[in-house]
């Protein structure tokens, strides 16, 4: 049987680096370590992993703990226009991207660098400058837990949202992701329109815009803006953007007249990072953690910070956010 380990240190497996220890620890790079696995634990609970960069650990965990490290990246199909790709959920994410990039086929450039494996991007519904995965995202391939069967889902079944999905609300725990398809433009429409991929590009003087250049310029932005969690720990973005109904949103504007805001349908995007950062929270250091100097967003461990103090931390931010601007923030990282 696949090695499994007691009383596990998963200290390096989440990018808080939060000292916690499940109770059971393995990993599986296929379907038969999979079936396995779960066949032995059948009565035990189950949490999928991958490279532990969206979670935050405030306790230690009961049952056993899984790290997906399924791996491969294959061609399924290609026509004129598009090439239907297929890659694994242990994969890492920008390895991903970077294949893409390296055949100069579109849609996940303005993803580059974003942390965590590829079997956590259709949990989250992954974005970044303008850009989420449903926009490519074909089918995927997971393994109920309970019933021990393997399910194809399709697009529409995922229910896809701003980074959420079915995995993220009714069927959450239920699934292990083993692998995704996606369908990538062998004619890329660049989207370069959101965030300062525009002004990058400039200073880069890249000349011809292309979707190496593109990416390139997210790389550089991300790096600039977001601290390296094998440096200081984090999780990226801590919260979501809140999108607010039209007239809550002219309420709150006809306070703060300078406050940025997006159309998101027939609401309003306004931007988590400034609302935090007019809270007085960019760069504060508070005990282990605190906000991110260079992005208010990010929440850090400067190295003891327990999950709990982190947790409490983003409880006073939600809380002094909700108070200013009666507007209230939500996790976009899973707390476990």
């Amino acid at each position: 049987m696949t090695k499994v380990l007691e009383d596990f240190d998963l200290t390096s497996y989440n990018t808080f680096h939060v000292p916690v220890r499940a109770e059971y620890f393995s990993s599986f790079g296929s379907m038969d370590d999979l079936l396995e696995l779960s066949s032995h634990f059948g009565n035990h609970q189950k949490l999928i992993i991958g490279g532990g960069s969206n979670l935050l650990f405030t306790k230690d965990v009961g049952g056993l703990v899984l790290q997906n490290k399924i791996r491969g990246i294959e061609i399924i199909s290609e026509d004129e226009n598009f090439v239907f790709v297929n890659a694994g959920a242990g994969v890492v994410w920008h390895e991903l991207v970077l294949f893409a990039v390296n055949h100069q086929w579109g849609g996940i450039e303005n993803l580059s660098l974003i942390p965590g494996f590829v079997g956590a991007a259709p949990i989250q519904n992954i974005g970044a400058y303008g850009v989420e995965l449903c926009n490519v995202f074909e089918e995927l391939e997971a393994f109920h837990l309970k019933d021990r069967e393997i399910h194809k889902i399709k697009k529409d079944d995922c229910e896809f949202g701003y980074r959420k999905s079915v995995f993220k609300n009714k069927s959450k725990g239920q699934y292990a992701i083993l692998n995704i398809t996606l369908r990538l433009n062998k004619k890329p429409v660049f989207n370069i329109g959101y965030g300062a991929i525009q002004k990058q590009l400039e200073q880069m003087n890249t000349g011809e815009l292309s979707v190496k250049a593109i990416s390139d310029a997210v790389i550089q932005i991300r790096q600039s803006k977001l601290p390296d969690p094998a440096v200081i720990g984090n999780a990226g973005s801590f919260f979501k953007n809140p999108i607010i109904d039209f007239e809550s949103f002219q309420e709150v504007k006809k306070i703060f007249p300078e406050m940025p805001s997006y159309p998101a349908g027939e609401k309003i995007k306004v931007p988590a990072a400034w609302l935090i950062e007019q809270c007085g929270f960019k760069g504060i250091r508070v005990g282990n953690t605190g906000c991110y100097k260079n992005q208010p967003l990010v929440l850090v461990n400067y190295g003891n910070a327990t999950g709990s103090e982190i947790f409490e931390f983003s409880e006073r931010i939600i809380q002094t956010v909700r108070e200013k601007f009666q507007i209230t923030l939500e996790r976009e990282v899973n707390i476990f």
